[in-house]
């Protein structure tokens, strides 16, 4: 079996970092300007990892590493903090609405975000045709007001390059017919402003590193939020990290060349993708902007995402004959996945390292939490639908057998572990809702959300341009792909999607355990009052009464 290589850092000390009074650096180390309160918060998402995840690697099974704990990293942090054990991301679970709820404090019905993928009933068509083939034409705007909406990779200049050809190709955003047909950015598509606008207008410097050129949405509505923002092309084909901007020294040579369509398809691979993102970290932490080029402000608020948990949690890499997930319903890691979280933890040490000799740990709130879980756990549940078993398929299917676009039954369906779909006729809901509810065993079972039923999570769908007309949650362990390709999903309604590592830390805290149930969503609050900010500057928190987090030692002076 061919395991991931681990990042080689020094974590077997790690504890030692948060104990120690002093250190020895060969540069003076920077002071903040406020001593004892806190001046930086660094955000980090393990897209993927459970509290389950956490409970596991922080205190140790049997057959991993002789009962030790295998997180060493993680573990410190939470013994300095709060761990949140009943964190829940927003539904669905993927990981727009799971990133907007934490940078916001918004779930959909207010953001506006479903997905990365989705529709809007005011919009027109791009200008151009989407490598994805979501139809555009220069004449379909503002003639056709309805359209599929990508705002993943497929809106990148070139997605074959890791800087996505050099940023998003305004051809394939959608067009605003009010506004003389002009593109529609993802920054402009969330509807709720962002920490990062509200650190930025009080003079703060910000930074965030994601998976794609389209997440700039960070920057809010303003689209000034992040004054430095890195994107790489996650679904670029994987190449040697040697180049300008784009430099790992561990990643000269490509780990695993037996997968290289992008990253997401190798357990090694996946690593060096990740590294970019804590290079960025470090960087920023020591005073750089993200690829160390520049001199830059330690950020005030700054973080990062990490795929290596939710591609070790999904992946069947054939071609190496190795297999990632769980082994077991209480969630022993396989051997890859096992490698991947050591890595992440080996990551985050390195942070704190770093914090450390720049004298930063004592005034940096460190938040580690998830846009999403991944389902199902237990792998004896796992039932992949066609590609399990072709007698059965998605919902999408079941009421639009012809397919799914402009014209057809159903306009526009995501399916992960969920079903949203957006209807050509309205009227139809009430009808395809009762044909979905007689047709449970084709599609594996769950709940059907539509009508009244639907309106108890989202905006109604009469009246919100974004919101799908049915949702449908099937039964745990429920993956809608015609592939093998993988083990689990994200995007659905279940535990497993939704109950997410949470943990806030700083040195000065006492550790707690918090067994309430608490969502995502309150880190927004939460950080702009650990930094002194007015958390109702927040429109979410106006609109939802999104509260912060239980539990935290500070009260947060408003500046």
């Amino acid at each position: 079996m061919n395991i991931s290589r681990r990042l080689s850092v020094g974590v077997s000390a790690f504890a030692l970092l948060l104990l120690a009074a002093s250190s020895t650096v060969a540069e003076e180390p920077r002071k903040d300007h406020n001593s004892g309160a806190i001046q930086h918060v660094l955000l980090i998402s393990i897209d993927g990892m459970h509290s389950l995840d956490f409970a596991n690697c922080s205190k140790g099974i049997s057959t991993i590493n002789s009962g030790a704990p295998y997180c060493p990293a993680l573990a410190t942090l939470a013994k300095h903090g709060v761990n949140y054990l009943q964190a829940y991301t927003p539904r669905p679970s993927d990981s727009f609405p799971g990133l907007t709820a934490i940078v916001t404090g918004a779930n959909p019905r207010t953001s506006g975000m479903f997905y990365d993928v989705s529709y809007d009933r005011k919009l027109s068509p791009p200008y151009a045709t989407t490598p994805y083939g979501i139809v555009g034409g220069p004449t379909l705007c503002p003639s056709v007001v309805g359209t599929q909406v990508g705002l993943d990779e497929q809106i990148d200049a070139d997605l074959t390059q890791i800087n996505g050809g050099g940023g998003i190709d305004t051809d394939y955003l959608p067009r605003d017919s009010t506004k003389n047909c002009s593109p529609v950015y993802p920054h402009s598509y969330i509807r709720t402003n962002t920490i990062f606008e509200v650190v930025r207008q009080n003079g703060g410097y910000t930074a965030w590193t994601d998976k794609h050129p389209s997440y700039e949405w960070t920057n809010g509505p303003s689209g000034t939020g992040v004054s430095d923002f890195f994107g790489p092309e996650i679904n670029s084909a994987a190449v040697p990290l040697d180049m300008v901007g784009y430099n790992v020294p561990g990643c000269h040579t490509l780990p695993d060349t037996t997968a290289t369509d992008d990253w997401t398809v190798s357990f090694q691979n996946i690593q060096c993708y990740d590294r970019l993102h804590v290079q960025a970290i470090i960087n920023q932490i020591n005073g750089r902007n993200h690829d160390g080029s520049q001199i830059a402000p330690v950020p005030t608020l700054f973080g990062a995402n990490f795929q290596s948990v939710s591609v070790g949690q999904k992946l069947v890499e054939k071609s190496i004959s190795t297999t990632g997930g769980y082994l077991d319903a209480e969630g022993t890691p396989s051997p890859s996945l096992l490698s991947e979280i050591e890595f992440i933890d080996a990551s985050i040490g390195q942070f704190v390292q770093q914090l450390k000799k720049q004298n930063l740990l004592d005034s940096t709130l460190i938040i580690i939490t998830a846009k999403h879980g991944q389902s199902p756990i237990d792998p004896s549940a796992l039932l992949r639908i066609p590609g399990d078993n072709s007698s059965l398929e998605s919902p999408a299917t079941v009421l639009s057998p012809a397919g799914i676009g402009p014209g057809l039954p159903v306009a526009q369906a995501i399916e992960d572990d969920v079903s949203l779909m957006w209807l050509t006729d309205q009227s139809q809901t009430t009808a395809d809702v009762a044909t979905l509810a007689a047709s449970r065993a084709l599609f594996g079972g769950g709940e059907i959300f539509g009508g009244n039923s639907l309106k108890l999570s989202f905006s109604d769908p009469a009246f919100d341009s974004r919101t799908p007309d049915i949702v449908v949650a099937p039964n745990v362990g429920v993956v809608y792909t015609g592939g093998t390709k993988k083990v689990s999903e994200h995007g659905g309604f279940a535990n497993d999607d939704r109950n997410v590592l949470l943990i806030v830390s700083n040195l000065n805290y006492s550790p707690s355990t918090y067994t309430g149930a608490v969502e995502t969503r309150q880190v927004a609050p939460t950080v702009l009052q650990a930094l002194g900010y007015d958390p109702s500057a927040l429109q979410a928190v106006q609109k939802e009464g999104t509260e912060v987090l239980p539990g935290l030692p500070f009260t947060g002076a408003k500046k």
